[in-house]
């Protein structure tokens, strides 16, 4: 199909232009805005602005990004009364929870501890975007309060329960330090692309939590969602080839905790 009728005329002007004549197709895989289409080989994400997060947060980040790391292009930007726009390019490869990967485990685990370094290795010196702990519970107990939380959604071992409980136990269990590098902020494998055929990393998507943080924000949901995508037993090699010896079980713990706020 082409521009889908609920959005035929009310895109922007010159958005509409860009893509009238393209072939669009609804993508809801590991995507957290509202509406993401597939188009030709871009992807355009519109959310409301009246939401909980904002594009410009992606934009922003894609656009520092750029020659640092592999990631989308931002192609165009713009926001009306009601929804924001955020045109990217396609990124080649596989989703790393692509079942296929089931033939060579221990192939993709390596490939998942490397995009691990290359996004750690980026330097901080300069990043403008903080997500260090004294701004990210800030942010979760905004959420709380804002009712925000969903928590329908809690992993299963904390099915009903509260948010404004689990924000109380977020807080008794704050490590008392940050190992700081640039993170990814939401590492779960539907956002890393791999190209199976050369066994690289093509790129990571969805940078809109990027940031100055905890290196452990990345290492625990990465390693949640590879037990979630394929089973447990993968969590010691991918930390092993990562370069970790021995993990901190409570920062694992703590930060696939903090992002139930997310």
């Amino acid at each position: 199909m082409t521009i889908p009728d609920e959005w035929r005329g009310r895109l922007p002007h010159d958005l509409a232009a860009l893509l009238d004549a393209e072939t669009w197709q609804v993508n809801s895989t590991g995507c957290a805005a509202a509406y993401v289409f597939r188009i030709g080989h871009l992807y355009l994400k519109i959310d409301g602005r009246d939401g909980s997060n904002s594009l410009i947060a992606e934009k922003e980040r894609l656009e520092w990004l750029r020659g640092r790391l592999p990631a989308p292009d931002v192609l165009y930007y713009g926001i009306d009364a009601t929804h924001e726009y955020l045109l990217i390019s396609e990124i080649d490869g596989i989703m790393a929870c692509d079942q296929a990967w089931r033939e060579d485990m221990p192939g993709l685990v390596r490939l998942l501890a490397q995009a691990l370094r290359l996004v750690h290795s980026v330097d901080i010196a300069s990043c403008p975007f903080d997500e260090r702990l004294e701004r990210k519970l800030a942010a979760a107990r905004q959420r709380v309060e804002q009712g925000l939380v969903d928590e329908a959604d809690f992993d299963a071992e904390r099915q009903g329960r509260r948010a404004s409980e689990l924000y109380e136990e977020l807080l008794c269990a704050r490590p008392p330090s940050e190992d700081l590098v640039f993170t990814h902020g939401d590492f779960c494998l539907p956002n890393i692309l791999i190209d199976r055929q050369q066994a690289r990393i093509s790129g990571l998507i969805d940078w809109g939590r990027a940031g100055i943080a905890d290196r452990y924000q990345d290492l625990a949901l990465a390693a949640r969602s590879l037990t979630y995508n394929f089973g447990p037993g993968w969590e010691p090699l991918l930390f092993a080839e990562y370069g970790l010896a021995a993990p901190d079980r409570q920062k694992l713990d703590f930060y696939r905790l903090l992002d139930e706020f997310f």
